[in-house]
């Protein structure tokens, strides 16, 4: 008689452990469900005004945004812990090798064009510089304001970057010193507000940031940038001169005037076509690509009309 108890017991254990193991991982749709996903900090102003958005109009929908280095983005995306990532470069054939062969099949999407923006002291007047000189400095080969400025009377360089790991730090070595080490001089702050408020209190500062953090909210034509700090003009000449530099004006960064310009990059592990999708549509959207034109950036899957405004004197 006590043989029926135990095996009625087992049964049930076999039929709730059967049922557990049909559960579903994730249940989110295309626009209800919530799930984390993983931002370059570069752009924290941005993201969180298209998540802000998007969640005003599908109420039943909660996105955790984990604002990060792209590093940490990128290899949260590939251990699978989020399914939503921004960065400033697509994965590598090794990276999307990885994630086939665990049937996650990643997709990129192009979001907009940025620029990475470099930042002074208010009071200091040597605003035009040349990709060269930029080389120069970040390497070590240029430690002093008069190697490039030789007028000024700044003394030594000091040259802040967000984090170790940010996309500003790997366009630095990629883009503008070519593969070139860094020299060890330079310093890391957290996060881009801090590389603001650094440079607002330091004379002889450089700043390398998202341009996106330096829109003045009330200036709707983005011809202006915070008060609180200088944008340098930079040139693909050396030396430079005011005729061939540029700001990372959106109509710059539009023409590829501006040099130090790069892609941003919506990437998704969502076989599903669950929220990562549907946010990811939203934001290249028109109503998602008007954030990103409001913000100083330039849409990537919208057109863009360029206006001249000329001085009237």
């Amino acid at each position: 008689m006590r043989i029926i108890p135990v095996l009625i017991c087992c049964i049930s254990l076999v039929f709730f452990s059967c049922k557990e193991k049909g559960k579903p991982r994730f249940t989110d749709t295309y626009t209800t469900g919530v799930i984390s996903i993983a931002v370059d900090e570069n752009f924290r102003p941005i993201i969180q005004e298209e998540l802000d958005v998007f969640e005003s109009i599908y109420t039943k929908s909660g996105i955790v945004p984990v604002f990060t280095d792209e590093v940490d983005a990128i290899n949260r995306l590939l251990k699978d812990s989020v399914r939503f990532a921004i960065a400033t470069r697509t994965l590598s054939d090794n990276e999307k090798k990885s994630m086939n062969s665990r049937k996650l099949f990643p997709r990129e999407i192009k979001l907009a064009v940025d620029g990475i923006a470099l930042i002074l002291h208010p009071s200091n007047k040597d605003t035009i510089i040349s990709v060269e000189s930029l080389r120069k400095i970040f390497s070590g080969e240029a430690k002093n304001w008069k190697d490039i400025f030789p007028k000024s009377s700044l003394g030594k360089f000091t040259v802040v970057f967000d984090n170790p790991n940010s996309s500003s730090i790997r366009y630095a070595i990629d883009s503008i010193c070519k593969g070139t080490t860094l020299s060890k001089e330079l310093n890391a702050q957290k996060t881009n507000l801090e590389v603001i408020n650094f440079v607002s209190h330091t004379p002889n500062a450089i700043g390398i940031i998202g341009v996106n953090w330096l829109g003045n909210k009330k200036d709707t034509t983005n011809l202006t940038f915070k008060n609180n700090v200088r944008v340098m003009s930079v040139s693909n000449n050396d030396p430079a001169t005011p005729y061939n530099s540029y700001k990372p004006y959106q109509a710059y960064l539009f023409y590829g005037n501006y040099p130090l310009a790069r892609s941003v990059y919506i990437i998704l592990n969502d076989p599903r076509s669950a929220l990562p999708s549907g946010l990811a549509t939203f934001m290249t959207s028109d109503r998602g690509q008007r954030i990103i034109l409001k913000s100083g950036l330039v849409p990537a899957t919208q057109p863009v009309r360029v206006v001249n405004v000329k001085d009237q004197r």
